[in-house]
């Protein structure tokens, strides 16, 4: 008769639990796209019309940070809404707007800048 190679269940059963407490140190949540919240709410609307092709997303995420608004808008037009001004640094504020994507209305890409500076974007999704 085969007896089990105990050794063997031994590191499998030590992996295991190793897998399981990594498991209760990572946050599942961040792992998973961020849904909009309330600072992400439109202050103004500017344009209801306003959505961005694939193409304009392309162009926009090729614009270096720190290029002038007006690099955004020659891709862009006008967004469809400003959101909240937010302070990203200590004694900094951010003006953000939105363009929903034209392809997933529910997905927003949101632009901020820093004066009338390109300072980055994050995307927003809705339900």
């Amino acid at each position: 008769m085969n007896r089990p190679n105990r050794s063997g269940v031994k590191y499998m059963l030590a992996g295991g639990s190793m897998i399981a407490a990594l498991g209760l140190l990572v946050d599942p949540q961040g792992l998973l796209p961020k849904m909009a919240s309330a600072k992400d709410s439109c202050q103004q609307v500017i344009s209801e019309k306003a959505v961005l092709s694939r193409q304009q997303l392309t162009q926009v995420l090729s614009v270096p940070e720190r290029a002038n608004k007006q690099a955004i808008r020659q891709v862009m037009q006008l967004p469809y809404c400003r959101l909240a001004t937010i302070q990203p640094r200590a004694g900094t504020t951010a003006d953000r707007e939105a363009y929903p994507l034209a392809f997933d209305p529910k997905t927003w890409l949101i632009v901020m800048y820093e004066g009338d500076e390109y300072a980055g974007y994050s995307f927003s999704f809705r339900r």
